[in-house]
């Protein structure tokens, strides 16, 4: 769990190496219970296995990214209201992280080989986005989790009818990222110009093009 400390330069540069290393080489804990435990694992046919799992890697790797972009504006926040949003969202990303980690199990598949390309790229974009200032780290929230909370409905929609499990893990993440950027904006956000969230909504789609398959 992130916790709140008066950190340094250097302090926030190690707590940032250490959610990496965490996120990309560790096993996540969760501290809520995972949905999918309370709803039936249905068989699924061979096709329907691997569609179920390119959606619950893509899924995976947004949450990776959503890590990384969270604890990049982090380390450069400069209120403590908004570092203290951010490294709550951070950690309710990282309970979706760990149940769509279980899940991709539970179906014999794997995240995403590349994700530590996405998380580079993710928290590069958090730190650039957090030396504009707090108005803009919380704007970027509120774009990313709408775009979250729209691919999502696409998954909720694409999943295998009775893959029971992989739909409620969605259903609370989606939840969740309503309420973050709900959150965000109440704290202040400013609304991003146009080119970034046009930007950002490229760079989601061949993330998701690409983690489906790799």
């Amino acid at each position: 769990m992130h916790t709140l400390r008066h950190l340094g330069p250097l302090d926030r540069l190690l707590d940032s190496a250490q959610n990496a290393l965490s996120t990309l080489l560790g096993a996540p804990r969760a501290e809520r219970r995972n949905p999918g435990l309370s709803a039936p694992d249905a068989p699924l046919d061979a096709t329907e296995n691997r569609h179920a799992a390119g959606l619950m890697r893509i899924n995976h790797t947004g949450e990776v990214c959503a890590q990384a972009l969270y604890i990049g504006q982090a380390a450069v926040a400069r209120d403590p209201a908004t570092r203290a949003h951010l490294l709550e969202a951070a950690q309710e990303e990282t309970d979706h992280l760990a149940w769509c980690g279980d899940r991709l199990r539970e179906l014999d598949s794997r995240p995403s080989l590349l994700n530590p390309l996405w998380y580079a790229g993710s928290f590069a974009l958090g730190f650039a986005a957090g030396l504009r200032g707090d108005g803009w780290n919380l704007g970027f929230v509120v774009e990313t989790e709408r775009q979250v909370e729209a691919h999502l409905a696409e998954h909720l929609e694409s999943l295998p009818a009775q893959d029971a499990r992989s739909r409620a893990i969605l259903t609370v993440m989606k939840d969740d990222e309503v309420r973050h950027a709900d959150n965000a904006l109440a704290a202040g956000a400013r609304l991003l110009p146009a080119p970034i969230p046009a930007l950002m909504a490229g760079m989601s789609k061949l993330m998701k093009t690409v983690a489906y398959r790799v």
